[in-house]
């Protein structure tokens, strides 16, 4: 049975790294971006999907479905939009439908463990990333008794002790001193250092070998008892770290697994991150502070458990699928690939190549000036960004020495462009600096408002 867009997580494995350059990703300003389905048109409902219209594409895969019960793609898209959105009920349906046609389906299964994982039904997770071939995920949620990802304390705001070249913040593993932690939504889990490990006294349950820039690194994975960030406290959590031996200059980083469980704000503007217990309850009161403030929610989908994607637009591109690359480091603010710059006719620097790697593998960028970037109202004109060279296959270019593998856990070798849908480009760290974004995890909305937040 083929599948869609690979998800390759050995290669995301052997790549990891903590980046920040410009995601190469796929063009998409050709005919799927028009594309018009009609009721039970397979190819149409592709093309949706690919265009980032992915409730429409939604109702084409029913539709499908309704005319050829036993089609194992509609089933399975069916159920991936689903999952994009977090709807974990029809995530469930469809999924389980694709694997009832299809028993081994790897994609099927893949996005099957994701959705359990997500949920922290671990337990039903596992034999799921075993059948999809994920060894070292189903080794690693099998080794977790109780409850995963307790949490203790209702608010937590944690000031950032620096800005760049990446915010910093403190946090405390098993009840240790305070440590230093950065932050990745291009990462998923709780990564920490190799001495943070040995210091907090963590027992590998799984491990994995990595090439990466030349060298060969042991990546352990684990439980950690422990994890506090201002008022909050995780207890139970996954935890990764490795043999690394090129010594960080912070002690771990925070992924997108340790903030989807809150209703995350993070608040660039006043230098803080802010945790909230993700509640029905708080997404509401969110969403009505942004109306009283006059800020519109963008949508919020979430792909490979924990790459974020809404909607923005570079230069005169129109309204599509972009990446939001929060944390991590660099000076950028926005980055695409070069065909994407070209077809744009954004202003881009070919005399000045930017150098660097990406999952271990060289990477060529271009400094680039799109006239505007914009996330829902807040923009960016003629500002800096990277035109990557590399298709819309390639990764990131990393513009800073501190591109720990160990550290990382999971930035992706594969450009964000690879998950079934065109994107069109990422959003970095510096975009963020002038406003406050808040993930709301439960509803799938994104607010981004100019300021503090209150």
């Amino acid at each position: 049975m083929p599948v869609d867009g690979g998800w390759n997580r050995r290669s995301l494995l052997r790549g990891a790294a903590v980046v920040a350059g410009a995601a190469a990703t796929a063009p998409l300003l050709g005919k799927a971006a028009t594309a018009h389905a009609g009721p039970g048109d397979a190819d149409d409902a592709d093309a949706l999907f690919r265009a980032g219209e992915f409730e429409r594409a939604g109702r084409a895969y029913e539709e499908i479905l309704k005319k050829d019960p036993k089609n194992v793609h509609a089933a399975r898209r069916r159920g991936y939009v689903g999952l994009l959105s977090n709807r974990f009920p029809e995530a469930e349906k469809y999924l389980t439908m694709a694997l009832g046609l299809a028993p081994g389906d790897k994609e099927a299964s893949q996005f099957l463990a994701d959705c359990y994982t997500r949920q922290d039904k671990f337990s039903l997770a596992v034999p799921h990333w075993q059948a999809a071939g994920e060894d070292v995920y189903a080794k690693w949620f099998a080794a977790f008794r109780g409850e995963p990802y307790q949490v203790h304390g209702d608010t937590g705001r944690v000031p950032w002790r620096q800005m760049d070249p990446f915010p910093l913040l403190e946090g405390s593993i098993n009840g240790g001193p305070p440590k230093n932690f950065m932050f990745y939504t291009r990462v998923a889990w709780l990564g920490v250092s190799a001495r943070t490990a040995k210091e907090a006294g963590l027992s590998a349950v799984a491990s994995q070998k990595i090439e990466y820039a030349g060298r060969t690194i042991w990546m352990y994975f684990g439980v950690l008892g422990s994890f506090k960030l201002g008022g909050i406290e995780l207890r139970n959590i996954p935890v990764q770290w490795s043999d690394d031996a090129d010594a960080p200059t912070h002690d771990g980083i925070i992924g997108t697994w340790i903030l989807y469980h809150f209703l995350t704000t993070v608040d660039y503007a006043g230098r803080s991150l802010i945790l909230r217990r993700r509640t029905p309850e708080t997404a509401r009161k969110a969403r009505a502070d942004a109306a009283r403030a006059g800020v519109k929610p963008l949508p919020l989908w979430l792909a490979r458990e924990h790459l974020l994607h809404s909607q923005g637009s570079i230069a005169d591109s129109g309204t599509k699928v972009v990446a939001l690359d929060i944390g991590g480091t660099g000076e950028q603010v926005a980055g695409m690939s070069v065909e994407t710059a070209a077809q744009l006719r954004v202003r881009t620097d070919y005399e000045r190549p930017l150098e660097a790697y990406a999952g271990g593998q060289p990477v060529i960028s271009y400094p680039c000036y799109p006239k505007e970037v914009r996330l829902g109202d807040a923009a960016a004109k003629n500002v800096y960004c990277y035109a990557d060279k590399g298709g819309g296959t390639g990764g990131f270019a990393s513009a800073d020495a501190q591109g720990n593998a160990a550290l990382a856990g999971a930035a992706e070798a594969g450009g964000p462009g690879d998950f079934g849908f065109d994107v069109l480009g990422h959003f970095s760290h510096s975009f963020y600096k002038p406003y406050n974004v808040t993930l709301d995890f439960t509803g799938m909305n994104l607010y981004i408002a100019h300021g503090k937040a209150t």
